[in-house]
């Protein structure tokens, strides 16, 4: 939420004034490459997952009640995990935190007009929302691995 109102805050406040773009800031080369990645290892994780019968939506495994109750027993009885995990936990903030301010703030031409997707709304959400479910998803995947187990059949 703090997001979205970062980005309406930054349209309302836009500039009437046009930036110019500048050629070569665009890099659809580099997302599509990213976005061929993206799909090969969301089948490989399909496909390993259904060979384990594990039938948890994934989208939700990072911020699920089970990960809530790993963090707060990771809190409670580890420091050192805790410190570990902080760096994956802020940047899991920091990736809800950008997506809400693209939301609205994506709406300033200014704000697009240099980004990765070109100089059009659709074309920086599709390149960023991209670069942000991947460092999600690596920092859920990391989350993951650092947290402690809240239970002793999570221990697989």
């Amino acid at each position: 939420m703090a997001g979205v109102i970062s980005g309406g805050v930054r349209y309302v406040n836009r500039s009437a004034i046009r930036e110019p773009h500048s050629e070569g800031t665009a890099a659809w080369g580099i997302h599509l490459a990213l976005a061929a990645i993206t799909v090969v290892l969301l089948v490989a994780i399909r496909l390993r997952r259904r060979r384990r019968d594990d039938r948890g939506l994934l989208l939700l495994a990072p911020v699920g009640a089970q990960a809530g109750r790993r963090l707060h027993h990771t809190l409670c009885s580890s420091p050192v995990r805790t410190v570990v995990a902080a760096p994956a936990i802020g940047l899991l903030l920091y990736t809800e935190y950008r997506a809400g301010l693209q939301v609205l703030g994506g709406l300033d031409p200014n704000f697009t007009v240099n980004a990765w997707g070109g100089a059009s709304y659709a074309g920086a959400m599709i390149c960023h929302y991209l670069d942000l479910a991947l460092m999600a998803a690596a920092s859920g995947w990391q989350l993951h691995r650092i947290l402690v187990p809240a239970s002793p059949r999570q221990q697989r």
